[in-house]
C-alpha cells in the first residue's frame, strides 16, 4: 500500500514503514492546495506534517483510510471529513513533550536574563549593559501554566524541582489530583494571571481558545511578568500583544508560534526588544522528529493492518 509523505520526515517514521513492505512516495514539500491534491492521488495513506488538509485536498485521495499526523496538533486537518468518510486521523501525543516543555524553560530563562538584548548589546560593543540592565533569578518565583497537560506538567515538574519555583495551574479538564504534586490548581485562568510572574501557554487552537490572551488578559498580568508561548500562535492576539509589550504593560514575552507562520516581513513585534522569538522550533530537535515520525508511521501501519491504533484522534464511520 502506498504511503504518501507531502513534507519529508527524518528516517524513522521512513524506516519504519518500508521495513513493513510500504511503498513510500515523498513529495515535494509543496503546500499550496492544488499541489497537495496532486501529491496525495493514490495514497492509502497520508503521514501529515504542517501542510493544510481540507476537504478537497482529502477527497483527492480516493483510497485513503489513515493520515497519520506527525506531531500534536491537528487543527490542519478537516478531522470531521476524516471522521464521516470512514479515514482514521492518528496523532503523537508523546513524541515532543519533553522538547517543547524544555524550549519553554529555556525561554523563561532567556526572557528572564534578558539573552538577547544582551547578546545584541555586546556585538555592538556594548559591555556597559551588563550594569544598567538587571536580569532576574527563576528561583522563588510563580510559574503559571494555562493548560496542565503532558507538557504543561513537564514544564512545572522542571520549574519545581530546578528553580524551586511556585506553580499554579488552570486547566478545565484536568482534576487537582492529577497536578503534579507541588502545584497549586487554579478555579480561573483570571487567577492564574494575576498570581504568576512567568503565565506560559498550554493549550490547543480551539473557538474557546483563540484570541483568549488579548488586551484584557494581558492587562491582569502584573507589570513584571512575562508571557511564554509554545503552544499555538492564535491564542494570543498579536496585535494586543504588541501593544501591551510597547507600552510595558507587562515586562516581555517569548514566543515559538504565531497566527499566522511565517510571519509577514513587516510584524510589528520584530520593532520590539523585550520579546524574544523563535521560528515554532519547539518541536524540532533530532530526537523530537524522530519520535514523530516514527509515532505517525505506527499509527498508520496499525490502521492498514486492521489494527486500532494506540494514538487515534477520531472513530471514523465504517
Amino acid at each position: 500500500m502506498k504511503v504518501v509523505i507531502p513534507q519529508d520526515i527524518t528516517d524513522a517514521g521512513k524506516d519504519y514503514l518500508k521495513e513493513r513492505g510500504y511503498e513510500i512516495v515523498i513529495g515535494t514539500g509543496d503546500t499550496d492546495i492544488e499541489a497537495m491534491k496532486k501529491q496525495v492521488e493514490g495514497a492509502d495513506a497520508i503521514l501529515a506534517r504542517t501542510a493544510p488538509y481540507p476537504a478537497e485536498v482529502l477527497a483527492a485521495a480516493e483510497n485513503l483510510k489513515v493520515i497519520g499526523r506527525h506531531g500534536i496538533g491537528v487543527d490542519n486537518i478537516d478531522v470531521d471529513w476524516c471522521t464521516e468518510h470512514g479515514v482514521y486521523v492518528t496523532f503523537a501525543p508523546t513524541s515532543n513533550a519533553i522538547s517543547v516543555a524544555e524550549h519553554t524553560v529555556g525561554m523563561m530563562i532567556a526572557v528572564a536574563h534578558h539573552f538577547a538584548f544582551f547578546d545584541n548589546g555586546i556585538r555592538h560593543g556594548e559591555w556597559g549593559f551588563r550594569n544598567t540592565c538587571r536580569s532576574y533569578d527563576l528561583h522563588g518565583k510563580t510559574l503559571g501554566l494555562v493548560g496542565m497537560g503532558r507538557i504543561g506538567s513537564m514544564v512545572a515538574n522542571m520549574c519545581m524541582s530546578a528553580f524551586g519555583m511556585k506553580v499554579i495551574g488552570y486547566d478545565a479538564f484536568l482534576p487537582a489530583e492529577r497536578f503534579p504534586a507541588g502545584s497549586v490548581k487554579a478555579e480561573s485562568i483570571e487567577e492564574v494571571l494575576k498570581a504568576a510572574d512567568f503565565v506560559s501557554l498550554h493549550v490547543p487552537s480551539t473557538p474557546e481558545t483563540r484570541g483568549s490572551i488579548n488586551k484584557t488578559t494581558i492587562g491582569m498580568m502584573k507589570p513584571s511578568a512575562y508571557l511564554i508561548n509554545c503552544a499555538r500562535g492564535d491564542v494570543v492576539n498579536a496585535d494586543d500583544l504588541y501593544e501591551c509589550l510597547k507600552n510595558k504593560v507587562i515586562a516581555g514575552a517569548g514566543i515559538d508560534v504565531f497566527p499566522a507562520e511565517p510571519p509577514a516581513k513587516d510584524c510589528k513585534l520584530f520593532e520590539l526588544d523585550n520579546i524574544i522569538m523563535t521560528p515554532h522550533s519547539a518541536a524540532l530537535t533530532q530526537e523530537s522528529m524522530d519520535r514523530m515520525g516514527l509515532h505517525a508511521a505506527m499509527g498508520i501501519h496499525s490502521v492498514l493492518s486492521g489494527e486500532k491504533p494506540e494514538w487515534p484522534v477520531n472513530n471514523p464511520k465504517k
